[in-house]
């Protein structure tokens, strides 16, 4: 801990934990009953696709306008006031009925403010490292993943017991909305988030930071992040349809995946240290295919979730490391190079969304399953990156710099 660090750092860093544990819960607690959600709202599977497309599009939206908002308000004020929006929206889904016309406007105002909150709960804990002088970002990643876990598993049992949609969601945006109110005055006001580089600043460090390094990582960002949302958005559903799952059931493919993610990421600073990032990345894509090359064989659903725990292994370490490439090649020392790799984990989440999304509904045999094959073959991408990820450092490089990533789901 640095030496600068005060009793108001530390309030701060806990704010941003929770912040963070919020989201958690809430994305899962959302994405884990996408069966529940379908048959609620009759919803074909194409429907369904568009439906969950929808999502991190508008999230996008939702990022730049609060990114926009953080010069004249801070992030602190907006993630004050999104993250308890994003909790009162999946009140709203789960108040929708069976109208399908509000299902979309409330699906839409949850995308818009988990984009707000995404940015702005990342701007909160670049500040509190800042302050603290040491990486801390994987720490509230995990959180993130732990919080993840107990939205599932609340998903779990409220279908065991049978509550209704509306009942579920109500309890768990409940909590979330007592925790941000709670922890929300800690985070770090405008003035105390300290300066960043000026858009002149920022425009004239991008061009002396090479492109081809950052899409050769970006790449393996992507095809990680593809694989993440099928499993995220249609993990649940796979279980449910194709595997004739209990309703019970069907979200704990999701706390799988997530309960390896947060044990693999525990060790996998450790072994880059040990064996470099090349042989992690390949060994990360290597159980990575091994996983979704189960879900896709999976004869039950025990099976299928035992896989999306080894798939879960293997994709976590690829954007960690994929960030710290990106810290190797950026002489500016300002994260330009990790802001552009940052771009891919999007751009695979709307990849996967869409790709899955749309080959499921065209078989109406086994569709998800010949689905899930796409994002397993397409993790060879990683084998042929790999070297990559173990660039060349240039001249005034941080390669420990702060990564500033979205959460996988």
């Amino acid at each position: 801990m640095s030496q600068g660090t005060t009793t108001r750092d530390r309030r701060a860093r806990v704010s941003a934990y929770a912040a963070f544990a919020v989201q958690g819960l809430c994305f899962a607690s959302l994405v884990t009953q996408v069966p529940q959600m379908q048959k609620a709202h009759h919803l074909s599977d194409a429907t369904l696709s568009l439906v969950l497309l929808m999502v991190p599009l508008i999230a996008g939206v939702g990022s730049v306008v609060s990114g926009a908002l953080f010069q004249r308000l801070g992030s602190g004020p907006v993630l004050r006031a999104s993250q308890p929006a994003v909790a009162l929206t999946i009140v709203l889904i789960g108040l929708t009925g069976d109208n399908d016309l509000a299902l979309y406007g409330a699906v839409a105002l949850f995308g818009l403010f988990v984009g707000a909150v995404d940015a702005s709960m990342n701007a909160q804990a670049i500040a509190v490292e800042r302050r603290y002088g040491v990486s801390l970002i994987t720490g509230f990643y995990a959180v993130w993943s732990v919080a993840g876990i107990l939205g599932g598993l609340w998903a779990s049992l409220a279908n065991r017991l049978d509550l209704s949609l509306l009942t579920g969601f109500a309890i768990a945006a409940a909590v979330g909305i007592a925790a941000s109110l709670a922890t929300g005055h800690g985070l770090y006001r405008r003035e105390e988030e300290g300066d960043g580089p000026t858009a002149e600043e920022l425009k004239a460090a991008g061009r002396s930071v090479p492109w081809r390094p950052i899409l050769v990582v970006g790449a393996a960002m992507a095809v990680a992040y593809l694989a993440d949302s099928a499993i995220s958005s249609y993990g649940a559903k796979y279980l449910d349809d194709e595997l004739a799952s209990s309703d019970w059931v069907a979200p704990l493919g999701y706390v799988a995946y997530q309960v390896a993610m947060v044990i693999s990421r525990a060790v996998a600073d450790l072994a880059v240290r040990r064996s470099g990032p090349v042989q992690v990345v390949r060994l990360g894509g290597l159980v990575g295919i091994a996983g979704m090359a189960g879900v896709v064989a999976a004869p039950n659903a025990a099976l299928a979730i035992a896989a999306f725990a080894v798939a879960g292994l293997g994709l976590s370490v690829i954007a960690p490391v994929s960030f710290s490439a990106a810290g190797r090649v950026d002489p500016t020392g300002l994260g330009v190079a990790v802001a552009r790799v940052n771009i891919f984990n999007y751009v695979g989440f709307v990849l996967g969304a869409a790709v899955v999304g749309a080959i499921a509904p065209v078989s109406d045999d086994h569709g998800l399953r010949l689905a899930f094959i796409v994002p397993a073959a397409l993790i060879l991408v990683v084998f042929a990156t790999a070297k990559g990820f173990d660039p060349e450092p240039v001249e005034g490089a941080r390669p420990d710099a702060p990564a500033m990533e979205r959460p996988t789901a």
